[in-house]
């Protein structure tokens, strides 16, 4: 369970690693520049609309296709299976999550509004609920109960 965790664990600091990579290039790049995009040109509008869209697609489809996979892992048998499907199937969902949110830090600093920063707020908050605990892998998975029919 601890090795599931800890890949599991890698995904998602690896994403706010990035996020923060991502920041503090961003800022170094633009912080002598006086020069922004202009908030009402194509690319800026498309930009923006391409993060928006982004961010209301995926939070809920990758919370929603794991909690249905979820769910038929629940019928697998073997733990070690069901412990990899299941770690495999969290790490893409922090991947999706978490591509908005360095997308989002990236964006911000081309067209600097302030719906870049919601955006990156609202899945970074989507990230902290998907943080792997073991408390949450054995709920999921309802390992528990199958370790007591077992007894």
């Amino acid at each position: 369970m601890e090795s599931i965790i800890r890949r599991i664990n890698i995904a998602y600091y690896l994403i706010y690693t990035l996020t923060i990579l991502a920041t503090f290039i961003g800022y170094l790049i633009t912080m002598n520049s006086q020069h922004t995009v202009d908030i009402k040109s194509d690319f800026s509008i498309t930009i923006s609309s391409l993060v928006i869209i982004y961010i209301i697609v995926s939070i809920p489809g990758a919370l929603a296709l794991f909690h249905r996979s979820t769910k038929k892992w629940l019928e697998i048998e073997d733990n070690f299976t069901k412990l990899n499907k299941y770690a495999t199937g969290a790490t893409w969902r922090l991947l999706v999550i978490g591509f908005g949110l360095v997308f989002s830090v990236i964006a911000f600093y081309f067209i600097r509004t302030q719906s870049m920063i919601f955006c990156a707020g609202i899945a970074a908050i989507a990230l902290i609920f998907c943080k792997p605990t073991e408390s949450k892998i054995t709920s999921d998975l309802k390992l528990d109960e199958t370790e007591d029919d077992e007894k």
